[in-house]
């Protein structure tokens, strides 16, 4: 990773004061000891002169409960931080006191409720030694372009490390966007010629030196980070994450700066929680309110260090529950294919987990071992159910998916949405990709979004809810569960949705979303096959 990769929202609004990219490529020279113009020096003091800030006088108070709890009301093990549908009740009171906080006069000049201003907060319960329970809070990132805030945990790293790379290095981002502008300006309107030639090599050889600069920078910067656990033992943020690199703002979430400042302070963990507050993320997966599991890829080996020696529960393990030994159920079968209808929390393939292998295909290999290929030719998510395809042969297989890449196979979707959409019909067409830093969970992304389609239908409303016809056009992962979300699609989540709802479901409940038709030209015969399989809610 490239020194600036990490920029978080504070530092790109600093960014775009000056014209300066936030994209990892705009960040270092080859010039150690740069010369700098009166122009230069002056946007590089304003740039910096919040970074200057001292840190708080004193340490963030714990805040007490009025009244205060008992012991019986503790928890008897630190919930993990990996289920939101396990966020404890002293910490959602305690999140709960927060948000009010948010909402007055205090965190006005935040504008948290601007445009990209929204921000994950944090609370941690703790218990002092004299057995007095309070909490700590904090924030993922800056706030109001700020590391540290009178009254909030400060960051992880140590600033006396951090500034002396973070302050200069970020000088010489400023000034090689200054020199590549200058190249690309100086390009000649003849592409062809010496000149341009020359220039362009020159902009490529500021690339690679930069390149080579921001990494050097990046792991230096990160080299600031170090994280305690229970057992009072430290780790940098590097070896936590080695052989491989952390990722970009790794160390920078609510977590980590709650349990990192509760163990400098000899405070015992008890519980945390997360929560978005503000605008929507601009990716459109977050909102205001709501409370959210900690991210798996920036803070799972981060946490999984730092709880190590408090009596924690682990991260759940989705998929892994048993299912009866009849499913899938048989829904049409002939002699090169088969449609079972599959249940909710059933995987469609293995998991990379060895807890993971109970799947559809591994139940059909049993009842089909003459079967060749892969026998599953799609994929349904964990938690939905419905008309699953399968081949008994490779060549079936095949045939079977061209007619999904050709998008000559009809699938429909019935759900129950939270919420109630006014129209009666229309089309979603955000771009989705893959959250890198929170797997398995997708996001809206304009720019690097690959297309997704999906038609919807109102079929029915009541008490509060809408009951819809989903069809999708195009196969993205969680299509339909995060264009049903977002709220520039039907901004009303399907019911029950443990990734994108509003609220955690309880134990008992499952997602909302069913596949009741599948519709498609039997590759074999040439008739037209249709496959029914009613919603079981």
């Amino acid at each position: 990773m490239e020194f600036g990769a990490g920029i978080y929202e504070g530092d790109k609004r600093r960014c775009e004061c000056v014209g300066q990219s936030t994209t990892p490529k705009n960040i270092a020279t080859d010039t150690p000891n740069l010369h700098r113009s009166a122009t230069d020096r002056f946007i590089a003091r304003r740039y910096f002169s919040r970074s200057l800030l001292p840190s708080p006088d004193r340490p963030p108070p714990v805040i007490t409960f009025s009244p205060a709890p008992t012991s019986a009301d503790w928890p008897t093990r630190f919930p993990t931080p990996f289920d939101r549908g396990a966020v404890h009740p002293l910490a959602q009171r305690a999140a709960m006191e927060l948000m009010d906080t948010l909402q007055s006069h205090h965190a006005t000049p935040w504008r948290l409720r601007d445009a990209g201003n929204g921000k994950m907060f944090g609370v941690l319960v703790v218990a002092a030694q004299d057995g007095t329970v309070g909490y700590l809070r904090g924030f993922s990132g800056m706030v109001d372009s700020q590391w540290e805030i009178d009254g909030w945990v400060p960051p992880t790293f140590a600033r006396q490390t951090r500034d002396p790379v973070w302050i200069p290095g970020e000088a010489e981002m400023l000034e090689f966007t200054a020199r590549r502008a200058t190249l690309i300006a100086s390009l000649p309107e003849n592409a062809t010629s010496a000149d341009a030639f020359r220039l362009n090599a020159a902009i490529r050889m500021l690339d690679e030196t930069r390149t080579a600069r921001s990494r050097v920078l990046m792991a230096q910067i990160q080299d600031s980070y170090h994280f305690l656990n229970a057992r009072g033992e430290s780790r940098s943020l590097r070896s936590i994450f080695a052989p491989g690199e952390p990722p970009a703002g790794a160390g920078d979430c609510a977590a980590p700066k709650l349990l990192a400042h509760a163990y400098r302070r000899g405070l015992r963990p008890l519980a945390l929680a997360e929560f978005w507050w503000g605008a929507p993320s601009t990716t459109g997966d977050r909102r205001a309110g709501v409370f959210y599991a900690a991210c798996r890829g920036k803070c799972l080996p981060i946490l999984t260090h730092m709880l190590d020696g408090l009596p924690a529960d682990p991260p759940p393990l989705f998929g892994s529950a048993a299912i009866d030994f009849t499913e899938p159920v048989v829904v049409y079968e002939d002699e090169q294919l088969l449609v079972v209808n599959k249940p909710s929390g059933l995987l469609s393939v293995p998991g990379r987990s060895a807890s993971l292998q109970d799947c559809v295909v591994s139940r059909l290999r049993v009842r089909y071992p003459d079967a060749t290929g892969p026998l599953v030719v799609h994929r349904l998510d964990l938690d939905t159910s419905g008309l699953l395809l399968c081949a008994k042969d490779l060549s079936t297989a095949k045939a079977l998916q061209r007619l999904f890449s050709l998008r000559e196979i009809d699938k429909h979707y019935v759900a129950w949405l939270d919420g109630i959409v006014a129209v009666d019909h229309g089309h979603i067409t955000l771009p989705l990709r893959i959250d890198v830093d929170d797997r398995p969970r997708n996001i809206c992304d304009p720019v690097f979004g690959k297309p997704a389609d999906t038609e919807w239908r109102v079929l029915s409303r009541e008490n509060g809810r809408t009951r819809v016809r989903l069809t999708p056009h195009t196969g993205r992962s969680h299509q339909l569960r995060v264009h049903a979300a977002h709220p520039q699609g039907l901004d009303a989540p399907i019911i029950g949705d443990r990734l994108y709802g509003r609220t955690a479901p309880r134990d008992d409940e499952r997602l909302q979303l069913h596949a009741e038709r599948l519709a498609f030209v039997h590759p074999r015969s040439g008739a037209l096959l249709v496959v029914q399989q009613p919603a079981p809610f």
